[in-house]
């Protein structure tokens, strides 16, 4: 058997706990604006998927 090159639940994990850290002190809607601001959403379609996220 072969050793698995990438543990994609460990990145998960990384990832989680890295973001947790940088949004310990931010309120909501901080960290609203700091992942618009990372993955470059146009601000029509973030407000589209605002709306869809709270009709769920």
């Amino acid at each position: 058997m072969s050793e698995k090159q990438f543990d994609a639940v460990k990145m998960m994990r990384e990832i989680r706990d890295r973001l947790s850290n940088q949004f310990r002190d931010m309120n909501f809607e901080e960290q609203k604006q700091y992942i618009r601001e990372r993955i470059h959403v146009k601000p029509t379609k973030a407000r589209h998927l605002e709306n869809s996220a709270r009709t769920v």
